[in-house]
């Protein structure tokens, strides 16, 4: 069994530190989420979390291609990354290896991260930098509501985009109560 101890750069304590356990990683996320995720969405979990370092988990990333564990796939210039059988059937005899910190800490932060591209994607922001100072700020959900607002500078835009996308519904539920009771 492969041990090789890797960088701990920006690893926190309770991260992963042996190339084998980021690769049980990749695997137990890639067979426990529902959607296909991308090499930098992958990256940006375990990072995020401190539980692996990026050259390490590009690296694990790229053996488990080679040995067929996991299948890459180009959409649009962004690689996304799939499990294959052999890839799951490893996941499921030696995940308890992970320890559950671990899986639970990934698996949330990959449901938080793919909940929020599904948002951006089904809901845009449109801005719209006003020569008298100032933004419009253009929320749109599909089919249900488009509201412009106005917002005096950067750090608003960007506090009103990341609160949208946060929770789109609340803000037309907010809405609709205020204008119905």
């Amino acid at each position: 069994m492969e041990n090789n101890f890797t960088f701990d750069d920006g690893i926190e304590p309770g991260g992963l530190r042996t190339r084998h356990e980021i690769k049980l990683l990749v695997c137990y996320l890639l067979s426990n989420v529902d959607e296909k995720i991308t090499r930098s969405q992958l990256c940006e979990i375990a990072l995020d979390k401190g539980l692996a370092n990026y050259f390490e988990i590009n690296q694990a990333v790229s053996e488990l291609i080679e040995n067929g564990s996991v299948v890459s796939d180009f959409i649009e210039c962004e690689e996304y990354l799939g499990v294959t059988e052999k890839g799951k059937a490893s996941t499921k005899t030696l995940e308890v290896q992970l320890p559950r910190s671990v899986r639970e800490k990934a698996i949330n932060a990959a449901i938080k991260m793919l909940t929020l591209a599904k948002r951006k994607r089904e809901n845009k922001v449109e801005v719209e930098k006003l020569e008298s100072g100032g933004y419009h700020v253009t929320f749109t959900m599909e089919e249900m509501m488009k509201l412009t607002i106005y917002v005096a500078d950067e750090m608003q835009v960007e506090t009103v985009t990341n609160n949208f996308y946060d929770d789109p519904i609340k803000l037309y539920s907010g809405i609709i109560a205020s204008l119905t009771v």
